[in-house]
């Protein structure tokens, strides 16, 4: 019992160890693989991230030129950005914020 007391007052008075998120918000890891955002502009919809997406998260229309993108079923492998040969598909460093209901993005060119 004696043994603990140095711990407890060392944490006492010493600063926490977690972050208050959602009022302090938390910097990413620099090997953080962030959200999936598709570039349109430079998308030619050859549907390379389709094949090659392992939980089928992408699916590509070519004819109405569109993508539709479903962030629930996405492991955030990123296999799609690493293989886009057009740089179409991009991960951007901050979190996915919550979400309560599910929702499929649509991507098309403006």
């Amino acid at each position: 019992m004696v043994r603990m007391f140095p711990n407890i007052f060392r944490n006492l008075f010493s600063k926490p160890a977690t972050v208050k998120h959602p009022f302090v918000p938390r910097k990413p890891y620099p090997e953080h693989r962030g959200r999936i955002v598709f570039d349109m502009e430079r998308c030619d919809l050859c549907q390379d991230c389709e094949r090659l997406c392992p939980p089928a998260a992408i699916k590509v229309d070519p004819e109405k030129k569109t993508i539709a993108y479903d962030p629930f079923k996405c492991i955030y492998c990123h296999i799609c950005v690493e293989n886009c040969f057009q740089q179409a598909i991009k991960a951007e460093p901050d979190y996915t914020p919550p979400v309560y209901q599910k929702e499929i993005k649509y991507f098309k060119p403006d």
